[in-house]
């Protein structure tokens, strides 16, 4: 009951509806709301005004004036007719559910000559009024009835008052003027609840009143909603009621609207009929409107179990990114040590050599001082002989000292920068490029059933990923059975997502599955689809395959040849499994040629006749008598010849691996051919003196039973 709420509120006030109308767009309003939206014309008359306005003209003309309707956003949002309706200049003013509502811009009379109206008659309308419905913005120039001529909507306002009486929890009094308390009492005459202090100070049990019948309020509540309704009137003829259901402008009418009105001439029936089938057909269409209610509800319950596993997965995937940003900040740390150690290494080698450099100058320095101060005092001595005797053994020793402190002596052994630099470009390059791969394989497939169909021995398939799959797919691999319940093998593998597959049995089940892969691996295989291919061969001669000299006609079911020696022609069907028969009559048949039919490998020579090689099992016939022939081996000769009109029959059963031959459907000799496996194409040779046209899709001979044969090779 709470979802139908909106439905019983009016677009203008936003409260449940008050004496409801129905405006000719079948949108509801209250009749107070309907008198606020009035829009007033110029006096001055139009065609289109008088057409809308007239007596003879129906309530859907509002349809025609629409057309003609402005609507602007930047005004008052309320369409206007040409010159007849101006936009209004008063400002307005917003409904509780946001309708714009505009004053009535109708001219107030003087003081003097202001009337009251009558109580339960409605205020008069200017002339050439307007309404425009606020939910769809249509525009109706409202006529002499005025509001009186759109109908009431009595089940909407029993629907609202069953839905508030249901809605409120205990029923309060309707005289208390302040906190209304609970009702103790209802008068079924007055149709009032009342509570004990107002019922002994407004209904006290004397006079005429005390003849009134009083009720318990939930009695009351449900009298109210049983007791019967007033019967509806017709809103142009006041005091009659409606009883018959104008068909063409689907209006319940009364009996004088027949007689006097515009409904005169059309087609009526009686309202509880029309009642009853229009009941029907809203209770049928609400049940397809039920179905798809109820599959909303599903799929909001798929929905919130989506926002569930949303969160859920969120949550899952936040932890796994921070533990694999983790996992690196730790590997980086890591680096970052190893780099560390490296330096303090680099850092100790420096020290160790400045140091030993220091350590060797400082005692090379202490010798060097001490002997410049030896040398010193010696040159202080004042004797001549003692000094010479060892003046030249001090200059050798200068001059040995002097030369130690030579060239790179006093020169750095190590320099004080450091000789590493640390490339972190590339690292940091990697980490500006650090985002989200794909991880996941691909869903399955899903087969579009309406789409996949077989025909002859082809097969169609067709699919696509699920709908919410995000996934990116690289391609696609199709795979089909051997149509004998044998191992999948793959047919197709590509990006398409339609393929056909040419070249099947016939009369065989196939089992096919897809399944899509991308960068990450091979996702999980659709469901199987199980197809039937035709079980009768319907096939015709093949252009490709054919010697250059045959010609063809009647859409490749006729050929004949342009050279005088025997050219080779096939089907454009294989056979390999299953029993198939199929004729052809001798369209034209000159100077008693040899033509040849039979079967044929695909690599058989195109330019001898049919049987001289070891591709080819076949049986040639003149007018008078026939032989079988393979590989150049000629057997079996026949009496029974053909003639133009003959029709040859052939009939391949690889159940028994046999082949027969048929002339005006009687078989001509034995079984031509045993122990017949592998691939075959029906083939004919002929050359310019005969023409012949292939006939398909045959059903077996009477005569023949698979799998039955006499010791001696000829069918039972």
């Amino acid at each position: 009951m709470d979802e139908m709420e909106e439905e019983l509120k009016c677009p203008v006030c936003g409260s449940f509806f008050r004496e409801p109308i129905i405006l000719p767009c079948s949108h509801n309003i209250c009749q107070a709301c309907a008198r606020n939206i009035l829009v007033q014309t110029p006096d001055a008359e139009s065609p289109q005004s008088s057409r809308a306005s007239g007596s003879g003209v129906s309530d859907y003309d509002y349809l025609d004036l629409d057309k003609m309707s402005l609507y602007s956003e930047a005004d008052s949002g309320y369409g206007s007719y040409g010159g007849f309706v101006s936009a209004p200049t008063t400002p307005c003013q917003k409904s509780p559910n946001g309708v714009r509502v505009f004053p009535p811009t109708v001219p107030q009379p003087p003081p003097q000559h202001h009337l009251l109206p009558q109580p339960g008659s409605l205020p008069q309308i200017p002339r050439n009024s307007c309404i425009t419905c606020p939910q769809c913005h249509r525009s109706l120039i409202l006529d002499e009835r005025g509001l009186r001529g759109f109908p009431k909507n009595r089940v909407l306002e029993g629907v609202v008052d069953r839905y508030q009486q249901s809605k409120a929890a205990a029923l309060k009094c309707q005289l208390c003027e302040k906190s209304p308390k609970e009702a103790s009492v209802m008068c079924e005459q007055c149709d009032v609840f009342y509570c004990d202090p107002c019922r002994l100070r407004c209904h006290p049990p004397r006079g005429p009143l005390a003849k009134h019948r009083l009720v318990p309020p939930a009695q009351g509540r449900i009298s109210r909603r049983t007791s019967p309704r007033k019967i509806s009137t017709c809103t142009e003829h006041e005091l009659e009621n409606l009883s018959m259901y104008c068909v063409q402008c689907k209006t319940p009418v009364c009996y004088q609207c027949l007689e006097e009105g515009k409904h005169g001439t059309h087609e009526v029936k009686a309202l509880g009929a029309m009642w009853k089938l229009h009941k029907g057909q809203l209770s049928q269409a609400l049940t397809g409107l039920s179905d798809r209610a109820s599959e909303a509800k599903e799929f909001l319950v798929q929905l919130r179990n989506m926002v569930q596993h949303i969160q859920e997965n969120g949550v899952e995937f936040e932890a796994c990114l921070v533990a694999q940003c983790d996992a690196l900040i730790d590997a980086l740390n890591r680096r970052k040590a190893q780099l560390l150690s490296r330096v303090n290494k680099e850092h100790e080698h420096k020290l160790k050599v400045v140091r030993d450099q220091i350590s060797h100058c400082t005692v090379k320095l202490r010798q060097t001082t001490g002997l410049m101060e030896y040398c010193l005092e010696v040159i202080k001595e004042n004797d001549p002989s003692g000094f010479l005797q060892i003046s030249d053994a001090l200059i050798r020793r200068v001059h040995m000292t002097e030369s130690q402190w030579g060239k790179g002596t006093l020169t750095p052994r190590m320099n004080s920068d450091f000789d590493l630099t640390l490339d972190s470009g590339p690292l940091l390059q990697t980490i500006h490029q650090l985002d989200f791969v794909q991880l996941k394989v691909p869903a399955a497939p899903m087969l579009q059933l309406e789409e996949c169909c077989t025909q002859n021995n082809s097969a169609t398939l067709s699919w696509k990923q699920p709908p919410l799959s995000t996934i990116t797919v690289d391609g696609y691999i199709l795979e089909l059975d051997d149509g004998n319940g044998g191992p999948f093998r793959e047919v197709y593998v590509g990006t398409e997502t339609i393929c056909t597959v040419d070249g099947l049995h016939f009369n065989s089940k196939y089992k096919a599955r897809v399944k899509a892969f991308n960068a990450s691996g091979v996702g999980q295989y659709s469901k199987t689809l199980i197809m039937q291919t035709s079980e009768i061969a319907w096939f015709t001669f093949d252009p490709a395959s054919a010697h250059p000299d045959i010609i063809f006609s009647n859409d490749n079911l006729t050929v004949s040849c342009n050279s005088y020696d025997d050219r080779v022609v096939m089907g454009n069907s294989a056979f390999s499994r299953g029993v198939h028969y199929w004729e052809m009559t001798i369209d034209r048949y000159d100077n008693h040629p040899d033509p040849a039919f039979g079967i044929a490998r695909g690599d058989v020579l195109k330019d001898v006749m049919l049987g001289k090689d070891d591709k080819a099992w076949a049986m040639y016939v003149d007018n008078n008598r026939s032989w079988f022939m393979h590989n150049n081996s000629h057997t079996n000769r026949t009496d029974g010849g053909i003639s133009k009109g003959a029709t040859i029959g052939m009939l391949l059963d690889f159940s028994r691996r046999i082949l027969i031959f048929l002339i005006n459907d009687e078989q001509q000799g034995p079984v031509a051919f045993e122990g017949l496996e592998g691939v075959y194409y029906p083939a004919i040779s002929l050359n310019r003196n005969v023409q012949v046209t292939l006939h398909t899709g045959l059903p077996i001979p009477d005569f023949y039973t698979p799998g039955d044969a006499d010791p001696n090779g000829s069918v039972c």
